[in-house]
């Protein structure tokens, strides 16, 4: 059961590699010694899109461990986590890259947004979510997120949640105003 599982999954992901886009130039990941990081350090056309197909030795989960240590056999087995399978910064950036040279400018932003909040703990981010709800945060308290934010060296974030502070305040949405 677990192979044929396993040989849809990689069926599906296959048929979703097939569709090509436009073409750009992006930097390209170079795995590094910490999983799920990397270093650019060298320009990549389309030709090498997509990554996981083409390269997928650029794609480190650590411990010596490459893409092709992902199988339902060692899912099941309980050999991968999900911080094994956590996107790096680079490769939403390169995503990103994509969809820019496509004329998707916005979808590009939210890559790289997404590349800039994989530098807060899934716990945090969730805890800085919550607090960007309507009526949950006072206007300095969204402030604080922020600078916290532009301290991990997250800026798009922190700009983003300036704005909501901003938009909550003129729009009576923050803590108290309920």
């Amino acid at each position: 059961m677990a192979n044929e599982l396993e040989a849809l999954i990689r069926q599906i992901v296959s048929e979703i590699e097939g569709a090509k886009g436009n073409t750009t130039q992006y930097s390209a990941p170079h795995t590094s010694s910490t999983p799920n990081t990397t270093v650019v350090d060298r320009v990549v056309t389309i030709k090498d899109y997509p990554i996981a197909k083409k390269h997928p030795e650029w794609i480190d989960l650590g411990q010596g461990r490459d893409l092709s240590h992902i199988t339902m056999d060692n899912v099941m087995a309980g050999h991968i986590t999900m911080d094994d399978l956590k996107i790096s910064p680079s490769i939403l950036k390169a995503q990103g890259q994509i969809a820019k040279a496509g004329g998707r400018d916005q979808i590009e932003l939210n890559f790289s947004r997404a590349a800039e909040m994989t530098k807060v703990s899934d716990k945090r981010l969730l805890e800085m979510y919550n607090a960007l709800r309507p009526y949950r945060s006072s206007k300095q308290e969204l402030l604080d997120i922020a600078s916290e934010l532009d301290g991990l060296g997250a800026p798009i974030c922190a700009n983003f949640v300036r704005e909501a502070a901003e938009n909550y305040e003129r729009r009576k949405k923050l803590k108290g105003d309920n």
